[in-house]
């Protein structure tokens, strides 16, 4: 029998109850990329105006390596790569092993959510939670203490396991500190050797998923390269795996399809050179098998017996994150950025629509649905085109055989109907309280270059090193609907070093200017706040701008305020709020140096930091 402990908390317990007091936002700017940057659309003549969201003191740059954070605030380390876990994990050393691995926190933490458990009458529990925590990818001259070189078998295994998702209890104490809850029931490691996944939906058993190793083509051993993440109203994590074309490779000589190159499926992939010894990593031998990754996973995170279910209608692409929330009639609908450069921004709907209360009809609703790829026009609309078989020419005259070819190369079908290119589309964010939703559009070396990516409206920057963000609000203010307005929410750029467009749209300034937008996210009040995953150089056009960071912004005035700057050679990626907004969980992605305690360690290890106010307060206000 389910504890009643363990039972998950209603969507409609996480929100604020200060927000049905504010003012719900009711307009939003349809303007072209040119008015934008020339200072003419709403939102610049509203930069200049006071933020109420917001009185932390800003931040400046910094290229320490350490975590630098507004006065008043203070952080701990909540876990690292090759913390135990599990019941019985080894400590962490660099010389672990492959077993050892199974049992730790996996590696270059990444997306995570967290969810509250219940107490003894049926509320929320403040203080006990579960967080689920992808881990993306590894550093093998940090893994290994032969640098990555000449790997053995159980070196392949220990980066394998190292790989995933971790899901593990973690308790708040008097002092408003987070610590993992490392014997507890709920712990589990969902790692890329892992066979708790199914494929679920339209593309489960189809031949293009079916192998050798798994003839019923529903089976998958493992989830890959898992960057950013989504939570559902009906209290599971998704996970989103990326860049599973790496790990995958092929003798000397071996020919690939046009399907497979649009992929980025080659030889050598990102050199794991995993596929000598772990033979389903061949694709000349197993070329379906990278076929089975590139999915949105739902997860359990309150029932570590539990299936993980990889939902095949919502597309096979490079997923970065998945924002979830529901139309007005309940649909529950997902937007999806593929992270890479030229690919997608898309969006599902589902064919059935949310019960509260009912937990078991909600977590089937990511089975079935309709999945679309976004069309920008230069005017400021949009339009979501569908990628259904038989509909916009996806036919099989025009080489779409079926809507599970559709589904499993999601990327043709986007580009044949005419979707708009984007740069490097990332993570997406929906307001808590507004039909508003934001995608970081992280850069785009291509953009202008390549005859496939040409300049527009909506990536209106040659080659575009520093990125931006986009914004748009569906017709009626309904998700669901088939048309919306979209406008520029900030050009990142550099004006000390940098004029005209280089320099940033008018919300960007020598106080809060940065490059290469990453992870995104709303808290309950309306806060955006904005990760950087670019250049640390420090140097050339993007001299000023420090260490990667974590900036929080007003989505109505346009206001933009540096709140963290993370330690040298970072990523800062991941980031998730306690219900009351006394804490907020950040990863801190690859540090290169010394940061955490490398001194003690003998590595850098990257990690999930818990920050809070001093005085006890919410977090950003």
């Amino acid at each position: 029998m389910e504890n009643d402990q363990h039972k998950p908390v209603e969507f409609h317990n996480l929100l604020n109850p200060a927000m049905s007091r504010r003012q719900i936002i009711k307009t939003g700017g349809t303007v072209s990329a040119a008015g934008f940057l020339a200072g003419t659309s709403a939102l610049s003549q509203a930069v200049s105006q006071a933020t109420t969201l917001m009185s932390f003191p800003a931040v400046p740059t910094s290229t320490a390596d350490t975590v630098v954070l507004p006065e008043g605030y203070e952080y701990d380390v909540l876990v690292s790569w090759g913390d135990p876990i599990l019941k019985g994990a080894s400590k962490f050393d660099v010389e672990n092993s492959a077993e050892d691995q199974l049992g730790q926190y996996g590696d270059n933490t990444d997306g995570m959510s967290l969810f509250h458990l219940t107490d003894k009458d049926g509320g929320v529990d403040e203080d006990r939670a579960i967080l689920a925590a992808n881990s993306e990818y590894i550093n093998k001259k940090f893994m290994h203490t032969h640098g990555g070189e000449n790997l053995t078998a159980d070196d392949v295994r220990k980066e394998i396991a190292a790989h995933g998702v971790n899901v593990f209890e973690v308790k708040r104490n008097w002092f408003n500190k987070w610590k993992v809850v490392k014997n507890s029931d709920l712990n589990r490691r969902l790692h890329g050797n892992a066979d708790e996944f199914v494929l679920t939906g339209p593309v489960a058993g189809h031949p293009l998923v079916q192998t050798d190793m798994d003839r019923t083509g529903t089976k998958v051993i493992g989830t890959l390269n898992n960057c950013g993440n989504g939570q559902t109203p009906w209290g599971t994590y998704l996970t989103c795996e990326e860049n599973f074309n790496g790990y995958f490779g092929a003798p000397a000589g071996t020919a690939f399809s046009d399907e497979q190159k649009a992929y980025g499926l080659s030889e050598t992939g990102f050199d794991y050179n995993w596929w000598p010894t772990e033979e389903r990593f061949n694709l000349a031998k197993h070329p379906n098998e990278a076929n089975r990754f590139g999915w949105i996973v739902e997860i359990d995170p309150y029932n570590p017996s539990s299936k993980a279910m990889k939902r095949t209608a919502m597309g096979r692409f490079k997923h970065e994150n998945a924002a979830l929330t529901l139309s007005k009639d309940g649909h529950a609908v997902a937007y999806m950025g593929d992270d890479e450069r030229g690919e997608f921004i898309y969006k599902f709907i589902s064919r059935d629509t949310y019960r509260e209360g009912d937990r078991a009809h909600n977590m089937t609703l990511l089975e079935n649905g309709t999945l679309y790829a976004a069309k920008f026009n230069d005017n400021g609309s949009g339009e979501w085109v569908e990628l259904t078989y038989g509909k916009n020419g996806l036919t099989q005259a025009n080489g779409f055989d079926s809507q599970e070819y559709i589904l499993v190369y999601a990327r043709l079908a986007a580009r044949f109907v005419g979707a708009t290119t984007m740069d490097r589309p990332e993570w997406v964010a929906c307001h808590p309280s507004s039909p508003m939703v934001f995608c970081t559009l992280t850069n785009n070396k291509y953009r202008g270059v390549r005859d496939n990516q040409p300049l527009n409206a909506a990536n209106p920057r040659e080659e575009n090193p520093f990125g931006h963000i986009i914004r748009w609000v569906p017709e009626n203010r309904d998700h669901k609907a088939s048309r919306f307005g979209w406008d520029l929410f900030a050009m990142a750029g550099n004006p000390e070093t940098q004029s005209g467009a280089m320099a940033g749209s008018d919300n960007v300034s020598a106080d809060n200017m940065f490059n290469s937008p990453d992870g995104l996210m709303f808290d309950n009040d309306g806060r955006l706040w904005i990760q950087t995953d670019g250049n640390y150089s420090n140097e050339g056009i993007f001299a000023g701008q420090g260490n990667n960071q974590m900036l929080v912004a007003d989505p109505v005035s346009g206001h933009i305020r540096r709140f963290m700057v993370g330690p040298n050679g970072c990523e800062i990626t991941g980031i998730t709020f306690s219900n009351d907004q006394r804490t907020v969980f950040v990863g801190i992605q690859h540090p290169s140096n010394a940061w955490p305690n490398a001194e003690k360690d003998g590595v850098p290890r990257s990690s999930v930091i818990a920050i809070r106010r001093e005085d006890g307060g919410i977090v950003g206000a």
